[in-house]
């Protein structure tokens, strides 16, 4: 007990292999994403407009990104789109 479950069937032995891959790929991706939209805050608490508008822009475009790669779920991403967006209109 404890131990992790091996397949036996090839198809499936090539599916965890491709599952682990995707997992590693979209863990990462997700922490790039997490990073950007703190840059937007801290350049907001900052109170640097420019610097927002930039990091925002970088934001979105990571946000999108992950939307078609299927990364995220698109009310996900609406969510984090407009929340950061009213978050620079505040400066």
């Amino acid at each position: 007990m404890g131990g992790e479950i091996v397949a036996h069937i090839k198809q499936q032995i090539k599916r965890n292999k491709t599952n682990e891959k995707r997992r590693l790929t979209n863990a990462s991706f997700k922490s790039s994403v997490k990073t950007a939209i703190k840059a937007v805050e801290s350049a907001v608490a900052a109170k640097d407009k420019e610097k927002a508008l930039l990091t925002l822009s970088f934001a979105h475009k990571k946000l999108d990104k992950g939307l078609a790669k299927g990364v995220f779920h698109k009310n996900f991403v609406a969510r984090h789109k407009s929340g950061l967006a009213n978050l620079v209109n505040t400066l």
